[in-house]
């Protein structure tokens, strides 16, 4: 039997047994509409405000600060749209960072078409927004900032409590897109200052079709569907109760393991960078390598382009990302990379190694078994690559 390597948990987690146990008696037994005031819809009832009183008190907010959502995309798009229209009279100025999710960057460039004004900081070479950019960027008329706090491709982590204090002595509401980091690397919303915090139940652990957007208290939005008064009249649709009983079990498990555990993947990790770096000549290593996630890897291999690398990885059972999985199937270089100054051709070579719980010291030496040998024999293909001199 072949054996089979997941190193791509930024993309997607499997859900972990417990959590299943803990989401299955909603599927079922308790079945109920959570809006319903019967006693069958008061069972979903009481068991969406424990999960919701958990999630809070693990990124140290308050229960009803948190609105639950679908996931990330609907969870930022309901930040950045819902902040902005409850602002207009304030001004119609959003700012965010070249290398944020497409969830971010495609909203604000809606929220430009409908006559919004969005300016994308630059980053960089490390992918770190420079906090003065920031400060020379904001306007009276802002009334959002949107940066994410760690990079879903290269793991950076922003310096977001610094930025979102910049923004807020310019009277601006701040956002941080939290999916990558939740579950990852501590997250309490006061010590990062934020106003609004989006986090994604499938990134730890978690089912998908589950997330939540944390709004600080006297932040304004409005909601950006029309339906019911679900989720403080924020977020109309019949609760996802098994779902969000998922999501708060699955981040309880994380972030009460995450000091054991961050340590471990760090350690994986290094041994994953350094065997890669050793093992096979002109890689990039792309990434800040002091502010970045402890599970994410981010290589660039010069001469094998990252698809070619991806598929070939595939058929020893290797299963990393050559960027953001949203993104996969696109034949544009990663616009993460780009923003970064790395050159297209040196970009179309990344790969990102995303190591999980599942993982062990053994996965890593198989795949420093393997990855040499497919990127010499797609190098030996190559009509471009030479051999760099010593």
């Amino acid at each position: 039997m072949k054996r089979r390597v997941y190193m791509d948990h930024s993309a997607t987690t499997p859900v972990r047994p417990e959590v299943v146990e803990a989401m299955m008696p909603y599927f079922g037994e308790s079945f109920g509409n959570a809006s319903s005031v019967h006693g069958f819809g008061q069972e979903g009832r009481s068991a969406v405000e424990s999960a919701r009183e958990k999630v809070a008190s693990l990124i140290g907010a308050d229960p009803e600060e948190i609105i639950f959502t679908s996931g990330g995309t609907e969870s930022d798009n309901l930040a950045i749209v819902g902040t902005a229209n409850a602002q207009v009279k304030k001004g119609r100025h959003v700012i965010t960072s070249a290398i944020e999710h497409h969830a971010v960057l495609n909203t604000c460039t809606a929220l430009a078409k409908a006559g919004f004004e969005a300016t994308v900081l630059p980053v960089d070479g490390g992918g770190l927004v420079d906090p003065e950019e920031l400060a020379r960027s904001l306007r009276p008329d802002t009334v959002l900032v949107s940066v994410m706090t760690a990079n879903n491709e290269v793991g950076v982590i922003e310096p977001v409590a610094e930025l979102a204090a910049i923004a807020h002595r310019a009277g601006a509401a701040f956002h941080t897109d939290a999916v990558q980091a939740a579950g990852k690397v501590p997250l309490k919303v006061d010590e990062l200052d934020v106003d609004l915090l989006t986090i994604s139940a499938h990134k730890f652990y978690g089912p998908k079709g589950i997330g939540a957007l944390y709004r600080r208290k006297g932040t304004r939005i409005l909601p950006i569907m029309r339906g019911g008064h679900h989720e403080r009249k924020l977020r109309p649709g019949t609760e996802n109760v098994p779902g969000i009983v998922g999501m708060a079990a699955a981040l309880e498990l994380a972030c009460g393991e995450m000091p054991r555990e961050m340590e471990r993947l760090r350690g994986l990790r290094d041994r994953l960078q350094v065997g890669i770096m050793n093992g096979i000549a002109d890689v990039r290593l792309n990434g800040d390598p002091d502010h970045r996630l402890p599970h994410l890897l981010n290589v660039s291999i010069i001469g094998a382009e990252g698809e070619s690398i991806l598929l070939s990885l595939d058929a020893y059972g290797i299963a990393c990302s050559t960027g953001s999985a949203c993104t996969s199937g696109s034949l544009e270089p990663s616009h993460v990379l780009i923003a970064m100054g790395i050159p297209p051709e040196i970009a179309h070579g990344s790969l990102r190694f995303s190591l999980g719980r599942m993982n062990t010291g053994e996965d890593v030496d198989y795949v420093l078994e393997v990855l040499p040998t497919v990127v010499g024999r797609l190098r030996e293909m190559s009509p471009t690559y030479k051999k760099a001199r010593p």
